[in-house]
């Protein structure tokens, strides 16, 4: 009887996740996202316009601009945010233009996952992350999406199964950059320098104790995800 509940419960908890979100989203998407559909703007265009942005993003990261002079610290953050309101607008135009279909989706998630290795190759090339440890991240990220490609085959509901998907994933990366850019002057300006560390081990170059640890941690989520959607399908699939 309590492995039944605990059954139902996990049957639940996606959809609840889900509901919540959509709930909060269009409170805040109704007005850009009617400007989009009033202005013609198709889902398709959104999501190129991500793929940009994310790729400036990379550029920016890779060429370490967030350790440079203040002014040059800002367009990697503010152009992973872009892409990753992009990315959400791209969904809520589709669904309510009813333009939701297999080739949009298929063309949004492949882009997705372009996005997602352009964006660490870019932490690679900044130094933020070192080859092996962003190898990882790759091979981590991809595996998320796989999880739920190969479980949704199986017809496995897997929305909100995780807590690291990838608007997540963006955003809490996007949070980090941001918070490690301010350590980093804000030390730099009261102490004359930057209190960073160097690990040969996880990064190319020196980083704040922040950006140290939350690499760490952000990657430890990854692999929690990967368990999590590997735990579901399979209490799915076994009933």
């Amino acid at each position: 009887m309590l492995r039944s509940l605990g059954n139902k419960l996990s049957q639940q908890q996606p959809t609840k996740k889900r509901e919540k979100e959509r709930e909060v989203l269009n409170r805040f998407l109704d007005k850009p996202v009617n400007f989009l559909i009033r202005h013609k703007i198709t889902p398709d265009m959104l999501s190129y316009l991500g793929l940009f942005c994310m790729i400036l993003a990379a550029v920016f990261i890779g060429l370490n601009t967030i350790h440079m002079i203040i002014i040059f610290a800002w367009p990697a953050p503010f152009l992973i945010f872009l892409a990753g309101t992009f990315d959400v607008f791209d969904g809520e135009v589709a669904r309510r233009t009813g333009k939701e279909g297999p080739v949009g989706a298929y063309l949004d998630s492949n882009l997705d996952r372009i996005s997602d290795a352009i964006l660490i190759l870019g932490l690679i090339f900044g130094g933020l992350v070192n080859f092996f440890w962003g190898f990882a991240l790759l091979f981590f990220s991809i595996m998320i999406s796989y999880t739920r490609s190969r479980a949704e085959n199986e017809g496995v509901e897997m929305k909100g199964v995780g807590f690291m998907e990838r608007a997540e994933r963006i955003l809490i990366l996007f949070g980090a950059l941001i918070i490690e850019t301010w350590i980093y002057f804000l030390t730099t300006l009261i102490t004359g320098e930057p209190w960073t560390v160097f690990n040969p081990w996880i990064t190319s170059i020196s980083v704040t104790w922040f950006f140290f640890f939350f690499i760490i941690g952000y990657t430890i989520a990854l692999v929690i995800t990967i368990a999590q959607r590997v735990f579901h399908t399979y209490q799915t699939l076994k009933k």
